[in-house]
């Protein structure tokens, strides 16, 4: 009784049927059998039709049960309302029960009794008595049933009501991480492109402004999915990559080293984009000579990581008690909502530089993508300088 919804009246006629007549045929079956088996005296065939039918009150009350049980759900016990409904369902439905059972009995003496079953209105009364603790452990199970039942679709609304909710938060969360990167990226780059009009080198200065064009507009068109490719998160990144690279020149070099069979992963959107921005805010931008950038992937234990790294300055030290920046913070908070637990997020001195990576779990691509893996490999991961 597990299984049905307790807002579809159809099934709430299917399964009461299913029980209560399942009920009915083992009792009638058990019943014939054992007397059967003892040699006692009785007429069996209307004996197992008696004890069949008898379960028959119960199969046609039980959804009226589970519907009076959602307006007067028994959590409400304290109310006399509550009480006053059941206790009246109860009776009525024991009332129904003996009566129903003591006609059969008067009509075809079942047991063959001698001289013959005692008066319906005795009989009657002696079923109901008789059958009254009974009665009240039946109808408690059937209000057991549909409490279980209703806090079963109550969980079940509620996660997806939260899972709904989690939608709603990682998209909001990539909406503000993608307004995180327009404000401050489009004003370096537009300084950028003014210092090249006034250095006339209008040629790269238009290069810029294509680059930026078309970096926004990846950011608009991209804003409601949740995962992509590796594939498309690199050249998203390399976009931004290219169009630091007007602004900083030879001052900026990066490369990307990412295996093949990794470029039709999914991954979340707008991952690299931060972890790049910070390298090149903190680390490119501080040193007069540049530095270089490289993004790799690997994987283990179901488990990519992707890795930025920058050749310095280090991190200071007491780092770890600064407040991080709120492109990172965002990323963050979207694993969290996508993957829960199971990701890592970090930042560490490494080698003389600065590398920061993620980990998040492996979704390996689909044969559908193979294709479209071969297509972009060369220029996924080819070194840029």
């Amino acid at each position: 009784m597990s299984s049905p919804s307790i807002h579809s009246a159809s099934r709430y006629w299917l399964w009461s049927i299913a029980i209560w007549g399942g009920f009915g045929l083992v009792d009638a079956t058990q019943t014939v059998f054992v007397m059967r088996a003892e040699g006692m005296h009785h007429y069996w065939y209307r004996l197992f039709w008696t004890m069949l039918v008898a379960w028959l009150p119960w199969m046609l009350t039980t959804p009226l049960v589970l519907q009076l049980s959602e307006r007067h759900p028994p959590t409400q016990w304290r109310l006399a309302s509550t009480w006053t409904a059941h206790l009246l369902t109860c009776a009525l439905l024991g009332l129904a029960h003996a009566g129903w059972v003591a006609m059969w009995e008067s009509l075809l003496n079942p047991w063959a009794l001698t001289p013959g079953p005692d008066p319906f209105p005795q009989l009657w009364r002696h079923k109901f008595l008789g059958g009254l603790l009974s009665y009240i452990i039946l109808y408690a199970l059937i209000l057991f049933v549909a409490h279980t039942l209703r806090s079963r679709e109550q969980i079940a609304r509620q996660q997806t009501e939260t899972a709904r909710l989690n939608e709603q938060l990682s998209k909001a969360q990539l909406s503000a991480l993608r307004r995180q990167i327009e404000p401050h990226f489009l004003f370096n780059t537009l300084n950028a492109i003014a210092g090249l009009v006034r250095e006339r080198r209008n040629d790269d200065a238009v290069s810029m402004i294509a680059g930026l064009s078309d970096f926004l507009r990846r950011v608009v068109e991209d804003s409601d999915r949740q995962q992509v490719p590796l594939s498309e998160e690199l050249e998203f990144t390399q976009k931004y990559l290219d169009i630091q690279k007007a602004r900083f020149a030879d001052r900026l070099q990066f490369n990307i080293d990412v295996p093949a069979e990794f470029l039709a992963a999914q991954v979340p959107s707008l991952i690299l984009q931060p972890m790049v921005e910070n390298a090149v805010k903190h680390g490119i931008a501080k040193r007069v000579q540049g530095g270089a950038i490289r993004i790799a992937a690997t994987h283990a234990d179901g488990k990519l990581t992707l890795c930025v790294y920058n050749d310095g300055p280090c991190l200071p030290v007491g780092w770890e008690q600064r407040t991080s920046g709120i492109g990172m913070l965002n990323v963050r908070t979207r694993l969290r909502s996508l993957y829960g637990d199971d990701f890592e997020l970090n930042l560490h001195n490494q080698n003389g530089g600065v590398e920061a990576f993620v980990s998040v779990p492996y979704i390996p691509p689909d044969r559908s993508d193979d294709e479209t893996v071969n297509m972009t490999t060369e220029a996924s991961v080819a070194e840029h300088v």
